[in-house]
């Protein structure tokens, strides 16, 4: 008892520790009036307009500089800011741009940024992107501009990143949309002591004017907006304005303005929803294994075993079948290998998320914490897998560990290279490098592959997973089954509950995949995937009991299948979204959106299916360790 004052001493000055220092590339910069203050500019985007029924029409995303946009270039060109790995994978791609701004100096008067001609193809170009909602993503000391929104619901304002391109509003331009060419923009800063300033929110307002190229700028003339010409060549004159406004707003809390939550009842509902599912099936499970298991395991050790008769019924009935190697033995322990990977990624990720270190300040951070837990863990993966291919009998040991490291990221790899090339022949900023993708090669060959040999080989040297029953030399036969039990159906019944804990959450997970939203809400992200973990886990021990209970002993595919049944309805759902929430015009955007769908549905299958199967795998060795077997 005496050491309990010293623990929480301890624990009360953790926080105020964990403020003394800041994350890599996170630390505030001060600046000194006058300073001059670079304005980015990042890749431009479609997004979902702000009508209720709005949809998002494009999955293809621009260089800013691209030629057919003629926005205004600094003196000596446009210089790009360098990446980190993951910002690239996410499609940033970030220039230097003409912006004369300085430190608490408003231009209080329009100022010209540049004259552009646009011609006749290049207009046509450009109203296209204005029809399909593009926004221009500009960066201001690692603050994205915004636009000041107004929360319908709950009547909070935020600022929503990034600003429209163009408007093509119907009723007040008819026929052809507008191009936005003056920037109103509004610089919020704080002083946390004199002659020290820092920047805490950037906005945009943009707007259009057609009649500023006769005479002197009017950049409050809106009776004539800018309307690009597809006939012939348009002169289009780029403007802005600038006003620095104090704010109360401290630095460690600039993003909360950007990080709006939409009605978080829905993100509490759905948790409490999942957490109710999980409760019941635990229950239920628990109900299962008191009555009947406990049951049959105290009448069957309560047999005599000197007697020459001995009746078996139910589950026992295939104690000598239920430990037999399945079919293609080898690609299950692969999947189950290849899963295991993925989930000590996906776990690793959300604790670094959980204690802040992939903050929306550090673009990419959360593509390059992936990337690198996914090559370390390498070793997990050939671990399970040789570990499982032993215990179900294999023998080939050296194919595994190859098949292991070599299978699931050269799929992976396809698929995203097939991708890339659709976004490279759309002309798409987002399209990986050559340079990025040999450095994941690289990464692969040189990290995840040698580290999964690594993990292959200690999972050989500790040998198979020992059974507490002995496999008959005679394979029994197997009577029919009740139809939900077949492997199909009972993984299509048994996904409803996983992908039902999910459901709420997985719509800001695709609205954040594709329609450039960002995703923060890491908290609610990591109890979702617990809950998912332990629905998925019981569902299937669930199940196998049921196919057990009917002396169906080929239980090791079909709790692979079980477990991995909430990616068939995570496809359904993507079709639901695509349907619901998607109007895309072009093959490469639909080529896009389903070939990353797919992919998702994947992983999600490998990491659910490989859930599945070690919980059955564990309870079906700790039922039958629990018995007597003569």
């Amino acid at each position: 008892m005496g050491r309990l004052p010293t623990y929480s001493t301890l624990a009360l000055l953790l926080p105020l520790c964990a403020t003394a220092f800041y994350l890599p590339g996170a630390a505030p910069h001060d600046f000194k009036e006058g300073e001059h203050v670079d304005v980015f500019v990042n890749a431009l985007t479609p997004m979902i307009g702000s009508a209720d029924n709005a949809k998002l029409k494009s999955m293809i995303n621009y260089d800013y500089y691209n030629p057919a946009f003629h926005f205004c270039q600094p003196s000596g060109g446009p210089k790009a800011i360098r990446e980190s790995l993951g910002s690239v994978l996410f499609g940033d791609r970030i220039f230097t741009s003409p912006f004369d701004i300085k430190m608490l100096q408003d231009v209080g008067t329009c100022r010209e940024l540049c004259k552009a001609t646009v011609p006749a193809e290049d207009g046509k170009f450009i109203n296209e992107r204005i029809r399909e909602d593009y926004a221009l993503n500009w960066l201001v000391d690692g603050l994205p501009a915004a636009e000041m929104k107004k929360d319908v619901k709950s009547g909070d304002i935020f600022f929503d990143m990034g600003f429209n391109l163009g408007n093509d509003e119907e009723e007040q331009f008819q026929v052809m949309p507008a191009l936005n060419n003056h920037y109103d923009i509004v610089l919020q800063y704080h002083s946390p002591k004199p002659g020290s300033y820092r920047v805490v929110g950037v906005l945009v307002w943009p707007s259009s004017h057609g009649d500023s190229t006769e005479g002197s700028l009017n950049c409050d003339s809106h009776k004539m907006p800018m309307v690009l010409s597809e006939e012939q060549s348009t002169e289009v004159v780029y403007t802005y304005r600038v006003r620095w406004n104090e704010s109360d707003t401290p630095w460690a809390t600039r993003w909360d303005n950007y990080l709006h939550v939409f009605d978080p009842r829905i993100h509490w509902f759905s948790l409490i929803n999942s957490l109710v599912v999980v409760i019941f099936l635990c229950i239920m499970v628990a109900m299962i294994v008191w009555r009947s298991v406990s049951r049959d395991i105290s009448r069957y050790n309560a047999i005599d075993l000197s007697e020459d008769v001995q009746e078996d019924f139910g589950w026992k009935l295939v104690h000598g079948e239920v430990f037999r190697p399945p079919q293609f033995r080898m690609v299950l322990s692969v999947l189950v290998g290849n899963g295991a990977q993925l989930c000590a990624m996906a776990g690793v990720t959300l604790v670094f998320a959980l204690l802040g270190f992939l903050s929306p300040s550090n673009r990419g951070s959360l593509a390059n914490v992936m990337m690198v837990c996914w090559s370390f863990f390498g070793s997990v993966g050939g671990y399970y897998s040789s570990r499982v291919y032993a215990s179900l009998g294999g023998t080939d040991r050296k194919k595994n560990a190859f098949f292991t490291a070599t299978i699931l990221p050269t799929v992976v790899f396809s698929i995203v290279f097939l991708l890339n090339l659709f976004l490279l022949l759309a002309g798409s900023s987002g399209a990986v490098p050559f340079s990025t993708m040999l450095l994941i090669v690289l990464l692969w060959f040189g990290i995840s592959a040698p580290l999964s040999s690594v993990g292959a080989f200690f999972g050989t040297k500790h040998g198979p997973v020992s059974h507490p029953v002995r496999v008959n030399p005679i394979p029994r036969q197997i009577p029919p089954g009740p139809k939900y039990l077949r492997p199909w159906w009972a993984a299509i019944l048994s996904g409803i509950l996983p992908f039902g804990a999910a459901f709420v959450e997985l719509y800001f997970v695709m609205s954040s995949l594709f329609a450039s939203r960002a995703y923060y809400a890491f908290g609610f992200l990591a109890l979702t995937a617990g809950v998912v973990a332990l629905t998925t886990a019981t569902v299937t021990i669930l199940f196998t009991y049921f196919n057990l209970c009917a002396e169906e002993y080929r239980w090791h595919w079909r709790a692979f299948l079980t477990g991995g049944g909430s990616a068939f309805w995570l496809l359904i759902y993507g079709i639901y979204y695509w349907v619901s929430r998607l109007s895309l015009d072009s093959l490469s955007s639909v080529v896009l959106y389903f070939g990353y769908l797919l992919l998702l549905v994947l992983l999600d299958f490998l990491v659910t299916g490989t859930i599945g199967f070690l919980a059955t795998y564990w309870a079906v060795r700790k039922l039958y360790t629990a018995i007597r077997i003569d």
